[in-house]
Parts: C-alpha cells; structure tokens; sequence
C-alpha cells in the first residue's frame, strides 16, 4: 500500500510563515529568486495586500506552496480601485511537495474567495505598482502555464523582455541623421528640466498609463528634489508641445513614449538612442526592461537589445 496522504490545510498568510513562504518561493521558482527585503518591500507593505490574499498550503505544519493575489485596497491614480479585477502574482508549490494536489487546491480557494469579493476578471500577472514579472515565463514556467490553461485561463498576450550591452554603444549613423532631421524640423531631444514636470506628466496623462505617469513623478522626484544619479530622463519638444520622453533607473530603460499623432518620424529611435548613451556617461554598462512587444522590439533591436524572457499573460474570467 502506498503511504497515506496527508491533509492540507489552506489558510490565510500569517507572520510567521515569511521564512517557508520564501523557502517555497526560491525552490519552486527558481528564475525568480527574491529576499525578505524585497518580500516585505513588494508584498507585505503593499497597501493592497491582505493575508486572506496570500493563501498558504500547510502540510505537517509548514508551508509548502502559496499563492498571492491582490485586489486594489486603495485606488490608483485615476484607474479607481478597479473592483471587478484581480491579480494573481505568485503561486509555488515546493517541488517535493508538487503532484500531490497543492496547487489546485490553492487555486480553487483563491478563486472562489475573489468571486465572492465580485471580481469578475482574474490576470496573471501584470499588477501595478508591485508585479514582479510581467506574466508566466514560458520557458523557466512550462508546466505552470499548461497547468492554468487546464484550469480555464487563456494567453492574452506573450510580452517580451530585453537587454542590450552599452560597453562601446555609439548612437548608430542613421539614427544620428534622423536625429539631426528633427533638429532642423524644430524638434529638440533634449535633457529634462524643472519646467518639463508639468508638461510631460500631462502628456503622460493624455496618451498613457497611470502607472508610467506614478514612474515618471518617482524620476522627476529624484531628479529635481532628491538624488539625481541613478536616474535620467529625456524629452522630445516642439516649441511649448510635449512629443514624446524617455526615462531610466539605474540600468532599468523606461518607460518611453511618443505621442501616437507624431510616430514613425524618427522621434521615438532619437529618444532611445540619446538615453541609452547618457546612461552609459553615467557609467552603466547595460539596459534592460522587463516587458515590451514585438513590434515595439523591433525598435529596440535597432540600438542592440535582444530577448531575453518570454512570458505568458493570462487571464480567466470568473
């Protein structure tokens, strides 16, 4: 007879579980390791996390898989508290605890508590501010996503992330040309200012996200009021009018935009190619960013950058 099973218990996260729940994590995902800084930066002091939202498989007394959802406790930005959506932003199990039923009954138990909170739309896993990867890596996670597309969650997108190396990066000829195109054309790609604040972020509001807009007020922040040094930021003007920016954090490039009206002049290539030297002034030897998509990748091959991860964005309606 083989050995009896035994029970789980599926429960709300409690203080006490941060070392099992990051022995899980670094276990299982393993493309993805984090420490307790980052666990208690991104997770526990997230103003929309919740215990009852990080749901715990205890077997023998300890945890042995976990899964982290979220549903807007406080509004963000302009997107409200958005309470027909949630998020699922890590789910592990331990791989000596895997095949045993874990997972599913993780998944069962979350599901059905973000049912009866209303949501309507669960999303694997692009969360803002405190998403840790864009989606499912396809490659490092294969199994994971067969195991949510049995379990009724469709691939909505496949975003992309890149790096490029800057040892030796010049700004390639033909961007140069276009660059000095727009000069003459009166559009200036130029270093941001204090007078930029309040023009760019209402460019920002106009054509994109809130949440580039949150990443943009934390780059003028440092810029302008704090440390400038590991932080940088470019814009794209006509006169008084906005055309488009770039920004980086460290080796982080992004995000960048131009205005929708004003694409495929060139001022988007300028832009990009104009950061990426600066932060090489600035000493830094790479860049990378964590989602883009393929069309937008083909720009970015244009100054060096390749894939490097390919996720998975899920979504499941309840």
């Amino acid at each position: 007879m083989g050995a009896r099973a035994l029970p789980a218990i599926i429960r709300p996260y409690r203080p006490d579980d941060e070392a099992d729940v990051l022995a899980v994590w670094n276990a299982g995902l393993v493309a993805d390791p984090i420490n307790a800084a980052t666990w208690r930066a991104k997770v526990l002091l997230d103003p929309n996390f919740l215990p009852e939202g990080c749901l715990v498989a205890e077997v023998a007394g300890a945890a042995r898989g976990f899964l982290l959802s979220i549903t807007r406790q406080v509004p963000f930005y302009g997107d409200g508290l958005q309470p027909e959506q949630a998020w699922i932003t890590a789910f592990g199990v331990h791989p000596d605890w895997q095949g045993r039923g874990l997972g599913s009954a993780l998944l069962d138990a979350a599901l059905e508590r973000l049912r009866g909170l209303g949501c309507k739309v669960v999303t694997i896993s692009p969360y803002v501010p405190n998403y840790f990867t864009p989606g499912v890596d396809v490659n490092a996670y294969r199994r994971a996503v067969e195991f949510l597309s049995r379990r009724g969650f469709e691939v909505v997108s496949r975003p992309l992330s890149m790096r490029a190396e800057l040892t030796g990066f010049r700004v390639p000829e033909a961007i140069a040309e276009t660059a000095e195109r727009l000069r003459r054309e009166g559009i200036e790609i130029r270093l941001s200012q204090p007078s930029d604040i309040l023009p760019v972020l209402a460019f920002i509001k106009r054509h994109f996200s809130w949440d580039w807009y949150r990443e943009a007020s934390e780059v003028f922040r440092d810029l302008f009021t704090a440390d400038p040094r590991h932080v940088g930021m470019l814009v794209a003007v006509q006169g008084d009018e906005v055309l488009g920016y770039a920004q980086h954090r460290g080796e982080r490039f992004g995000p960048f935009g131009v205005d929708p009206a004003r694409r495929g002049q060139g001022i988007g290539r300028v832009l990009l190619a104009e950061t990426l030297l600066e932060m090489l002034k600035k000493g830094y030897h790479a860049a990378w960013f964590l989602w883009t998509s393929d069309d937008a990748a083909r720009l970015y091959a244009t100054c060096g950058f390749r894939e490097v991860r390919r996720f998975a964005v899920l979504r499941r309606e309840l």
